[in-house]
């Protein structure tokens, strides 16, 4: 297969989940929850966890339900030390150098967030595109409304000759119906089938060297 676009996850696929950021961002998604809907831990812990099943992010299920801002909430909840938990990664950087296609960051998160982590990981320059919450128009992985979005924003590529990395399943099989090549990484539970499945980010080009053009 030849692609044409390359779409890449951010959180917890482009650095290491061992890392503590996704868990530092849940942390803040935990207390703003407590906060504005005056619940205790315990309860604020199980309406997320229902949304974020529910709706794909936390987000939209306190937007449709509880009618929150969701600026405060991304503002709120991306307010962490991206630079104290993520460091460089050189090895990142030469991987992403050696794609020649177009390499799209496809998030739920946050745009200002998304470029302190790139710029973070030193990729800032290697990243073609960032398509985030707000470029989706608050759809959201896995929904297909953000799917079809997405591939709006990167010029009507032909689905099949797209391929996303993701480090989360449904959000791939949400793609794989799209006609997506999929690629899980690190060790997300899959309960059917994906095209690849890698350790880490690094090894993307192993697993499909024809990203890598001659």
């Amino acid at each position: 297969m030849e692609y044409t676009t390359l779409f890449l996850d951010l959180d917890d696929t482009l650095y290491p989940h061992t890392s503590g950021l996704w868990e530092a961002v849940g942390g803040r998604i935990q207390s703003y929850i407590e906060m504005k809907l005056n619940l205790c831990a315990e309860d604020a812990s199980l309406l997320r966890a229902q949304y974020l099943d529910q709706f794909g992010t936390t987000l939209n299920g306190l937007m449709r339900n509880h009618q929150i801002d969701p600026m405060e909430y991304l503002d709120y909840v991306h307010d962490v030390p991206v630079e104290n938990l993520i460091p460089p990664d050189p090895e990142l950087q030469t991987m992403l150098a050696s794609i020649t296609i177009p390499r799209i960051i496809f998030t739920n998160a946050y745009l200002d967030y998304a470029m302190r982590v790139l710029k973070q990981l030193g990729i800032s320059d290697l990243i073609d595109q960032i398509i985030d919450i707000l470029a989706l128009d608050f759809s959201n992985k896995p929904d297909p409304k953000a799917y079809d979005r997405a591939l709006t924003l990167a010029g009507n590529p032909i689905s099949a000759r797209c391929l996303l990395v993701d480090d989360r399943y449904p959000n791939l099989m949400a793609a794989a119906e799209f006609g997506m090549t999929t690629v899980l990484v690190g060790d997300g539970v899959v309960e059917g089938t994906v095209d690849y499945t890698i350790e880490q980010i690094h090894d993307l080009t192993k697993a499909v060297p024809s990203l890598v053009r001659e």
